[in-house]
């Protein structure tokens, strides 16, 4: 945790007030649990919150009716129950999708969610908003209201003086990201729970993160209850000061959020200056950067590992592998059930926040397999296959869709469900094997987490082995062996609370990881996972040709955004890179149609976060930064450019230039600050190898060319695979390269070409491994010479 005591905030020369600064969490947890009464009739009664009149007619039925839907199993999530277990009171946020306001549609608070009833409202009552963001997994938000705003005093004087609305930041990233801005404008820094003051008119004049509830409360001068009242009466007293305030900060936000002007194409010295930049920051005992908490993130490991491969700069190399070794053995990875916590509070990767998001574990897969693939190390292998099989067993609906994330706490406490005693382990290994285990995962009777253990690995295994007077493959097989047990012991826990709505753009980077985890280890389950999900998410959360982004319980709503579209047009791209179908390439494709008429800057380059025809908001925002989620431009641009080597369209080529010179300025002043997309423009430097495998019919074997090109790290290059015939036929319309390849002498050959010049075909896989293995220096000339 990081708590920072502020004393007077300003913005453009204009004193806000005496605020105590704010408190930046991304974590989770799940409090507030109403408990349900077995056999009890179930109530439906709506009460009028504190502080307010009474709700509209219209209203009540609505609420009656969704809080009759949920039945008389439902437990409702509040402190406020009536004796049968009913709950108090019920706000507008029932009537929503997300299961982030759901957890407060039954706090005293008379939630909004983000609307024009509630803006027009506020207009007409002379209000300010308070604007409340954050997620359902969300450690620090869940803090706040379990404080605040289940808190009957604070709710009144919130329902009394302000409109107040609740948003879900994973379904509404536009919202977010526009707020955040103002946030990160007042105070420097940024996080959730996410708290902004607003005028009716949307614009912000204060804002910050968490907030405790009352003066004095975990060492803040004032309270949130002080803060709420202070700038009430700021607003009601100066009118005048809060437009000038509200006006310069929604500048700022403009400013920040709108592209800079373009600059030149990117050049290797400023992948060689980023690297550089890395290497000076890393953390050479721990890996990472030097800095506590520790994101996954924060240290680019597959920029690094391209780097190295066209370099052969050894630093680049290092720290990529130290850091995926030093992850992968802390407490952020989950060693019994496999899966990466979200990030590490201390500098050893030990203690993390516990909840588990789609998102990073689908981000880390890829940067494990690479690592595997670079160094042979069968314990990166071994991560990234523990982490596809907990995702298969945890994270997956019936129907193919990947579920969002897991809490941090439960049982009211933050990872209690993941840690253990030394007696616990005992009892479940016995006497024979919990020593050798108990030394292996750094388990002590005293524990290194609030008199528990989070099991880590101290040490490596062989160096473990030799102090136990084991064989490694002795010790290994007692570790695998034990994993399940204590997986089995720990399962009748109470589980962490599961947000199970869909999202296309992390199933899109998870669609990604099974790709590249098939093609690297070649279980078939997870090429079956990939393509069950890009079904499902083609199948439900497109309408008309457009994508939705959010699927909860059968229904899917929100208008997908940037990052939707892109990321899920990679994983179609990889799918077919697996699959050979050249289905999936023709989605892409059709989807890629689609980003280009409603989210391309025609003017600038690159791609906007919303579309042309969605709601107006303060600014609409290009999104220029990498941070624990890709920006979608940055995904964006490396589809572009594996558009145009598959099908030789020039103007595929065209968007991703004018986009990449979009955001020059950044990349040769902050290259850092869009790391990801760093990945682009090695691809864009680099002589892409074009492959192209034919068979002489459909049952001839690839397997000995493909088993050698999944041993070899190649990131910049395209791959198809055909029988010669129809299929041959029908891939080529697409893939133009495909054209006049022939099954040499009827046996399966292999083209590797550079920009459309071919090296002579063979069959043979060494001949094969070293053609895809050659790397053009960085120095050898422009890209396309």
């Amino acid at each position: 945790m990081e708590w920072e005591t502020g004393v007077i905030s300003l913005f453009s020369g204009v004193v806000l007030i005496f605020l105590p600064l704010l408190m930046s969490c991304a974590a989770d947890g799940e409090s507030n649990q109403g408990t349900q009464i077995a056999g009890r009739d179930f109530r439906v009664e709506i009460t009028t919150h504190p502080g307010i009149a009474d709700h509209p007619v219209d209203l009540k039925k609505q609420l009656e009716s969704a809080l009759r839907e949920r039945g008389s199993e439902y437990i409702p999530r509040t402190h406020h129950l009536r004796a049968d277990g009913t709950p108090i009171y019920t706000n507008r946020l029932i009537l929503s999708s997300s299961p982030y306001l759901h957890q407060h549609a039954h706090n005293p608070v008379n939630w909004y969610p983000w609307g024009d009833e509630a803006f027009e409202t506020a207009a007409r009552e002379g209000k300010p908003v308070l604007l409340s963001v954050g997620y359902s997994t969300c450690h620090w938000c869940h803090v706040m209201e379990e404080e605040s705003f289940e808190d009957e005093e604070i709710a009144r004087y919130m329902n009394e003086n302000y409109v107040a609305i609740k948003v879900d930041r994973e379904e509404r990233p536009d919202v977010d990201s526009i707020y955040m801005a103002s946030v990160q404008a007042l105070s420097g820094r940024g996080g959730w729970p996410m708290t902004v003051w607003l005028t009716p008119e949307r614009q912000p004049f204060y804002g910050g993160t968490y907030f405790p509830a009352r003066d004095g409360d975990r060492g803040a001068r004032k309270g949130f209850l002080t803060i709420l009242r202070e700038l009430h009466a700021y607003y009601q007293a100066n009118p005048e000061k809060i437009t000038e305030m509200a006006t310069q900060l929604t500048e700022a936000i403009r400013k920040n959020l709108e592209a800079e002007d373009a600059g030149d194409l990117p050049r290797q010295a400023w992948l060689d200056n980023a690297a550089a930049l890395y290497q000076a920051n890393h953390d050479p005992i721990n890996g990472g950067l030097r800095r506590a908490p520790k994101f996954p993130s924060s240290l680019p490991v597959r920029f690094l590992f391209r780097h190295y491969r066209r370099t052969g700069n050894q630093g680049s190399l290092r720290i990529a592998v130290l850091s995926l070794e030093k992850m992968a053995a802390g407490g952020m990875y989950d060693q019994v059930g496999g899966g990466f916590h979200r990030y590490s509070t201390d500098e050893t990767w030990l203690v993390p926040h516990f909840e588990k998001m789609l998102y990073d574990n689908a981000l880390l897969i890829p940067a494990y397999l690479e690592g595997y693939q670079i160094t042979g190390r069968e314990d990166f292998a071994r991560t990234a296959r523990e982490t596809l099989d907990y995702v298969l067993r945890e994270m997956t609906a019936p129907d193919g869709g990947f579920y969002s994330a897991t809490d941090a706490d439960s049982e009211g406490e933050e990872g209690t469900f993941f840690l253990w005693t030394a007696d616990e382990i005992r009892e479940v290994l016995g006497a024979k094997n919990a020593p050798a285990i108990l030394a292996y995962y750094g388990v002590t009777d005293t524990g290194n987490f609030e008199g528990k253990n989070i099991l880590y690995r101290p040490d490596g295994l062989e160096n473990q082995a030799s102090r136990l007077k084991m064989t490694p493959d002795d010790l290994r097989a007692l570790v695998e062996k034990s994993r399940s047990q204590l997986y089995e012991a720990r399962s009748p826990r109470i589980p962490p609370f599961r947000d199970e709505k869909i999202l296309t753009a992390w199933n899109g980077l998870m669609i990604t990881a099974f790709c590249r985890g098939y093609l690297v280890l070649q279980d078939p389950r997870y090429l079956q996972a990939a393509e069950k999900a890009a079904g499902f998410l083609l199948e439900n959360l497109r309408q008309d040709g457009r994508l939705l982004r959010s699927y909860l319980r059968g229904k899917a709503l929100h208008n997908a955004y940037l990052d939707d579209y892109a990321f899920l047009i990679g994983g179609l791209i990889d799918l077919y890179e697996v699959t050979f179908d050249i289905r999936w390439l023709r989605e892409a494709i059709d989807l890629q149609e689609v980003l280009e008429a409603q989210y391309r800057d025609a003017e600038r380059g690159g791609y906007f976060q919303t579309s042309k025809d969605h709601e107006e908001l303060l600014v609409r925002e290009k999104p220029d930064n990498d941070g624990a989620v890709p920006s979608g431009n940055s995904v964006a641009i490396l589809n572009l450019l594996r558009l145009h080597e598959f099908t030789t369209e020039d103007h595929y080529r065209q968007l991703a230039e004018k986009a990449l010179r979009a955001f020059g300025s950044t990349l040769s002043r902050q290259a850092t600050k869009l790391s990801e997309m760093l990945t682009a423009v090695e691809f864009h430097l680099d002589q892409t190898k074009e492959i192209v495998i034919i068979k002489p019919n459909p049952e001839a074997d690839a397997g000995p060319l493909l088993a050698k090109f999944r041993q070899v790290f190649l990131p910049n290059r395209i791959l198809t695979v055909a029988s010669e015939g129809p299929d041959q036929e029908k891939q080529e319309r697409l893939i133009p390269l495909m054209k006049r390849k022939i099954a040499q002498d009827g046996k399966v050959t292999a083209y590797v070409c550079e920009n459309r010049i071919c090296a002579l075909p063979t069959s043979d896989p060494e001949i094969f491994a070293r053609q895809i293995s050659r790397v053009t220096a960085a120095d050898e000339g422009e890209p396309g010479s």
